[in-house]
This record gives C-alpha cells, structure tokens and sequence, in this order.
C-alpha cells in the first residue's frame, strides 16, 4: 500500500440493514486534500471511524501509514489528528487542562504553534470551561487539540457542521494554511458544496454504499457542463435522457436542466446535430447541480 491511508474493498453495515459501504476503494496520498462528500446516511462518518479505528470492517482491509488502526491504535493515533461535528469534549474542563493533556499525550506537540492558534482564535482566557464556550469557540479548541502535535493526517468528519459562515470560514482557511506549510494531509466529510470548493484537492462521492467519483476538483470543473432547453412542443425529457452523456435530467420552471459530461462546446454541438437546437444554453456545471444530478433528486444542502 502507498498511500497515508488505505482503504481496500471495505464492506461495513449494521445490524441485518444492508451495508453502509459495499465495496469502497480509497486512498489519500501525502499532501493530498481530499473532500468525502454525500448526503447524510452516505456512511461518510462509518468510513472516517473505520479509518481511526473506531470501528472494524466486515471485509475489506483499512492501514494507516501501513498499519491496521485497530491493531495498533496508539502509533496511529499519535500521528493522526481528528475533529468531529458530534465530537464531545468534557463539559467542566478548562481550555488550559484540556491543553496539558494533549501536550502530555502527544510528546510532538509544539507550543508556538499552540500560541498562535490561540492568539488567532482569540482564545485568551484559558480558565474557561468548555460548557461557557459558543459552538464555534468549542470547535477551535478540538481544532488546537488536533493539530499542534503536527499530525501528518488530519480527519475532519463535518468539522464545521452547525457553524455560522463566518466561523465556517476561518475553521477551514485554517485547515487549509496548516496543510500548506506543514505538509498534512485532509480528509474531510461534508454535504455541503462550499467547503469542498472553498478547499479545493480531490473530491470523493459517497452514494449507495459506493465512491460514485472521485477526481480533482478542477478536472471535475471542467468535465461536466449543464444545457437549458426550454420545454418545446414535441421535446419530452425522455429524448433528452436518452442523448449520449446525459447524466440527469429535470424541468425547472419551463425548462429541462440537462447535466452532461462533456465541455459545453461539445455538449451544445450534440444538442445542435441531434435535436436541431441552435441557441441553446451551455455552460460549465456548478457543483451543487452536478451532485444532485449524481446522487439524485434529494438536493445536498448549499453553504450559505
């Protein structure tokens, strides 16, 4: 195995449902920022577990810069950090105490690195308890705790779920600088499209048990466009489904919003040979209309 992490034909479900990942093949590389992306119930959470070792596999075979993580869970943990949206940190601790436990269980941890972060955050009373913290304040201590050691891969399991968009933003643009300048590698879950363009990497989609895709987000930009057509006398959405490279189709207001693969040139060539439509509108495909047109009519939810 040559990635940071690995996971191989994982299969993991619960009680006798029908799995929550069937099959599932991924790897994050060194320096790499990969999105996990789907709607809630996807199994992006049971896939992040998997891979901290919170939970085993049914089948299939999960390493950790090439050890199983519930086999050796200290040496993995030790160069691993994580945030979870349903992350829970003792009510009644102090920030201070919850710092020293870190520091003492991390013998890597790096106190300017603390300081900053503190300073950045604006954390400057360390005396305060976790339960007199705002939801976002509670987040940016998990985030101190997660990377001062110098993880050299970061899990974030909808790190910013429940934030407002100012702090979404800072929470990940300081992700995103952490892993620029010390070289960590992201794996983040979420639903919503903002954070994956606001992070940019790799975006892996989790539908049905199964990666539906996964490449770059800049390829993916440029490999999908959307075609309105009006709702014309004699085109039926059917004939629209039916042409090469249609993904999805569906009417908005009077008119079919129709998602190829395809760069618009080429998709409004199609349209124009195949049903004689000459002005028709084509253009790149934004990524929330490119997601529901994968995982179907239940829209991922938008970041305001």
């Amino acid at each position: 195995m040559t990635g940071l992490l690995e996971l191989r034909d994982i299969v993991r479900g619960f009680g006798g449902a029908a799995p929550v990942l069937n099959g599932v093949t991924l790897t994050v590389k060194r320096e790499e920022i990969v999105g996990l992306l789907g709607r809630n119930g996807a199994g992006k959470s049971t896939l992040l577990h998997l891979a901290m070792g919170m939970l085993h596999p049914h089948a299939g075979t999960v390493r950790v810069f090439g050890l199983a993580p519930m086999e050796h869970p200290v040496a993995v943990k030790r160069r691993i950090g994580y945030v979870a949206e349903d992350q829970v940190l003792p009510p009644r601790a102090k920030i201070c105490d919850l710092l020293s436990l870190h520091r003492t269980l991390f013998p890597s941890w790096d106190a300017a690195l603390e300081r900053q972060l503190m300073d950045r955050f604006g954390l400057r009373d360390q005396n305060r308890r976790m339960h007199t913290l705002s939801k976002g304040e509670a987040r940016q201590v998990a985030l101190i705790c997660a990377v001062c050691h110098r993880p050299e891969l970061l899990i974030l399991d909808e790190p910013a779920g429940g934030l407002d968009p100012a702090a979404r933003r800072e929470f990940l643009e300081t992700s995103i600088q952490l892993l620029n300048r010390e070289g960590t590698s992201i794996i983040f879950s979420s639903h919503h499209m903002g954070d994956v363009e606001r992070l940019g990497g790799r975006v892996a989609l989790l539908d049905g048990g199964a990666i539906r895709l996964d490449t770059e987000l800049d390829v993916l930009r440029e490999q999908y466009s959307v075609a309105i057509l009006p709702c014309a006398p004699g085109l039926e959405q059917a004939t629209v489904a039916r042409l090469p490279h249609c993904i999805r189709v569906r009417t908005v207001g009077h008119a079919f919003h129709a998602v190829f693969h395809g760069q618009p040139e080429l998709v409004q060539r199609q349209l124009r040979d195949t049903l004689g439509m000459v002005d028709t509108q084509c253009q790149r495909v934004p990524l929330e209309e490119l997601f529901v047109a994968l995982v179907g009519a239940e829209r991922l939810e938008k970041a305001s």
